[in-house]
């Protein structure tokens, strides 16, 4: 575990600056050394950007956070800075959804489309895993797709409800169970798998949402006396460690000692939005309002959790009306470096994420479906993204006018590490093209060559 102020970034002997890349990182690292907020890196394709935003991490000797517009881009960024990166922590943070239907409402046809979701729990693990490399760690690089800016729960709340484990010390077991239970954690007996725990005599065995290895902690008395590590599988000893940290099960700690004065907070508004339908005649609304969020207090009550219970998620962060939620953002430290990758369409996306999701959550407030305290489970707004982040470097072939307007300095990187150079293009007319291409095919074909 690294915890010094300037971890070191080992960067793989293997790769070496070519090319223009000597030039670049140089003129990038100056730019954050003179305190430039915003910098672009132009370069066209294949002159080895990536190996140029792991160079400058590496000197700049803070964590870092790359963003790309879609998982595709960011799986291939990760790969790479894994393999710049062999001896630090290169985390991936995607959206963990294989398939999302969002809750909706089509007044047209009087349509409600109930929220319908499946999560990929390979894909939890590795977001678990990034927000405790961030939090424990200097020399980490997150690589995130843009749903980075969507709600993630309170960092601090988070960070609290960790349970340290240490060899020799005193803890009741009981106690350790409750806290378990309240980090989200489920006890099954029978199948251990991520996110449970089980209990025979004095050993309890941890599978934690991050690891793929099982915490198994053996008790003497109030006292541990044992940490082991196993393999799930074959149950073989990995590891034992002296002292050991379980995270929640989940980035939305639910406080338990504040549920009911969340549920009170929630019932106010209900009467409030009945009200005010009542006062404007939406009698069919303010019927339909009031049972949906009786059930899901209900629900709250009895197990402490709802389905759709993010919606309520202002309450349990304790936040204001119209605040934005706690984020990915949030759990980085303050000097943490940004990367935005294909920024001329990672920008764009960044800025429609609050417009598409406020304008659907609208309707389901107007026709009683939601409480108005849904419209504060949302991604962050353009601006308070901005706010959220210190030094960013876009990465583009092809900036778009918010980076060239923004950036203090823009670097280009034009001569590929390879020297290979672009194709010549040749543009022919219309008139007798397929008589032309297929001449072109033949004479590829009289060489033994392939067309494409």
């Amino acid at each position: 575990m690294l915890t010094a102020k300037n971890a070191d970034f080992l960067l793989n002997p293997d790769y070496q600056p070519k090319g223009d890349q000597p030039k670049a990182i140089d003129q990038l690292v100056d730019g954050l050394d003179s305190g430039y907020r915003y910098q672009t890196l132009l370069g066209a394709t294949g002159t080895g950007k990536t190996y140029s935003m792991a160079s400058v991490i590496a000197r700049a000797k803070r964590p870092a956070l790359v963003i790309a517009h879609n998982k595709t881009l960011a799986a291939q960024l990760c790969q790479e800075f894994r393999a710049f990166f062999p001896e630090n922590s290169v985390q991936y943070f995607i959206s963990y959804y294989d398939y999302y239907q969002p809750e909706a409402y089509v007044p047209t046809s009087d349509t409600y489309i109930e929220k319908d979701a499946s999560v990929n729990e390979e894909i939890d693990r590795l977001r678990h895993a990034a927000t405790q490399a961030v939090l424990e760690r200097r020399d980490v690089v997150v690589v995130a797709s843009v749903s980075c800016i969507y709600g993630l729960g309170d960092p601090e709340a988070y960070r609290e409800r960790v349970l340290t484990f240490e060899v020799g010390e005193p803890f009741h077991r009981d106690d350790v169970l409750r806290s378990l239970v309240q980090m989200q954690f489920v006890r099954n007996e029978i199948v251990l798998q991520r996110g449970t725990f089980r209990v025979k005599g004095d050993i309890l065995e941890i599978q934690p949402k991050d690891e793929e290895v099982t915490t198994r902690i053996e008790f003497f008395g109030d006292e541990i006396e044992r940490i082991r590590l196993i393999d799930p599988l074959t149950q073989e000893v990995l590891d034992e460690p002296r002292r050991v940290s379980v995270f929640p099960a989940t980035h939305y700690v639910t406080p338990w000692e504040r549920m009911q004065e969340v549920m009170g907070q929630i019932r106010e508004e209900l009467d409030l939005q009945c009200a005010k339908f009542k006062a404007q005649g939406k009698l069919l609304e303010e019927q339909r309002l009031r049972q949906r969020t009786e059930f899901d207090l209900e629900m709250m009550q009895e197990v402490g959790y709802c389905n759709g219970i993010e919606n309520y998620s202002r309450y349990f962060d304790g936040r204001e009306p119209g605040t934005p939620p706690y984020t990915l953002l949030d759990f980085l430290p303050s000097d943490a470096l940004i990367f935005i990758d294909e920024s001329h369409q990672t920008i764009p996306q960044l800025n429609a994420m609050y417009n598409g999701d406020v304008s659907r959550k609208s309707i389901l407030v107007d026709y009683g479906f939601r409480l108005p305290c849904a419209l504060d489970n949302r991604p962050l707004k353009f601006e308070e993204f901005q706010e959220r982040i210190g030094q960013v470097i876009f990465v583009s072939a092809t900036p778009g006018p918010f980076e060239r307007e923004n950036s203090e300095q823009i670097v280009e990187q034009i001569i590929r590490p390879t020297y290979l150079l672009d194709p010549e293009v040749e543009v022919r007319t219309t008139k007798g093209q397929i008589d032309d291409l297929i001449h072109e095919i033949k004479s590829r074909i009289a060489k033994k060559e392939r067309a494409l």
